[in-house]
């Protein structure tokens, strides 16, 4: 088993970076979702109620990020306010890039802002719905996809990190234990529970039924719609540790 592929997401629900190697930090991947949209009552907005947020293609720099070509800051020195992931979480204090309001409002249709997580050493994770790390097994989309007239890319999944040369749903007996990633170890926390943002082409932003449909028939459990797993690193604060595409992957005691 090794690493297919690995891929951030700099803006949540913004459109994919993908990467030959990618730094782990104890919150996740080195740049991972440290920045998200928010609407008016800051509530972070996602690819649920804007779609459109796939045309957005966000790539860091050193002190901020470039948005549809457009530089932004790290808003270093505005006040902090309190954000919610969703509503029904728990706040986090993030300071809003003024700059980009206008690109985000008009990209989303509807009064946004970008909020910047500035310092993820509080947290366990970055602007993530609930882990910092999300694996996904070409294996199993391959299972998927033998169901489906039209199948379906991994990207629809938004995976962290893919892995090859698995069965098809190995990763369910892997939840409770632990990876071997590379050199890193990461602890299998859950499943990914499956919302309508697999049924969104990432390409384009146009929505379909597929393949939620499919997993709502094979893969529905009392906690919801599974399809891949919940990871967090075994990273102490303060250390970094790289992982590749190719690297080997071992579920270790």
């Amino acid at each position: 088993m090794r690493i297919a592929s690995l891929h951030t997401y700099p803006v949540k629900g913004c459109h994919r970076l993908d990467h030959d190697e990618a730094v782990t930090e104890p919150w996740g991947l080195a740049g991972d979702r440290r920045w998200m949209v928010i609407d008016a009552d800051g509530v972070g907005v996602t690819q649920r109620e804007a779609p459109a947020l796939t045309g957005l293609h966000a790539v860091p720099r050193p002190g901020g990020i470039v948005l549809n070509g457009v530089d932004v800051a790290e808003p270093v020195d505005a006040p902090e306010t309190t954000v919610h992931v969703f509503s029904s979480q728990p706040p986090a204090m993030a300071r809003l890039a003024a700059a980009a309001q206008p690109l985000i409002s008009e990209l989303v249709g509807r009064d946004a802002r970008l909020a910047w997580l500035g310092d993820p050493a509080t947290r366990q994770v970055s602007f993530a719905d609930g882990f910092p790390v999300q694996l996904a097994n070409e294996a199993s989309l391959d299972a998927l996809n033998a169901h489906l007239d039209e199948p379906v890319p991994m990207t629809r999944f938004r995976p962290n990190i893919v892995v090859s040369g698995a069965a098809a749903w190995a990763e369910d007996a892997w939840i409770g234990g632990r990876l071997r990633i590379g050199d890193v170890t990461f602890r299998v926390a859950e499943h990914c529970n499956r919302c309508v943002v697999t049924t969104i082409d990432q390409e384009t932003g146009e929505g379909g039924r597929e393949p939620l449909r499919l997993l709502g028939a094979i893969r529905r459990y009392a906690d919801g719609l599974r399809f891949g797993i919940q990871l967090v690193p075994d990273v102490a604060a303060g250390e970094t540790q790289v992982i590749r595409v190719g690297e080997p992957v071992l579920s270790v005691p």
